[in-house]
């Protein structure tokens, strides 16, 4: 799970840096999002939508707990974060 957050975060840094020349240094996939959606409106999706909301904040959660707290995530919940990562949140970003 930890994997797929950083893939999520690093390429949405990696967008900000050729887009805008800079990043913000922080871990948060919804702020990145934020930031990088006032260019790229249809990215704001991810944070707009309850359902997909979800998915980034679960995200979100196992870096920090991944980072700071002893816990394990079960085998369904990262296939059901990897085809979200996948199938919604991939081609997304990769169109901007």
């Amino acid at each position: 799970m930890f994997n797929l957050e950083q893939y999520c975060q690093l390429i949405l840094k990696y967008k900000h840096l050729v887009k805008r020349g800079a990043y913000h240094r922080t871990h948060s996939l919804r702020l990145l999002i934020r930031v990088l959606g006032e260019d790229f409106s249809e990215l704001l999706e991810l944070v707009q939508d309850e359902k997909k909301l979800h998915y980034i904040a679960r995200l979100e959660e196992a870096y920090i707990v991944s980072r700071y707290l002893p816990y394990s995530f079960e085998e369904r919940e990262v296939r059901d974060i990897y085809r979200f990562v996948e199938e919604v949140f991939k081609p997304l970003v990769e169109k901007i």
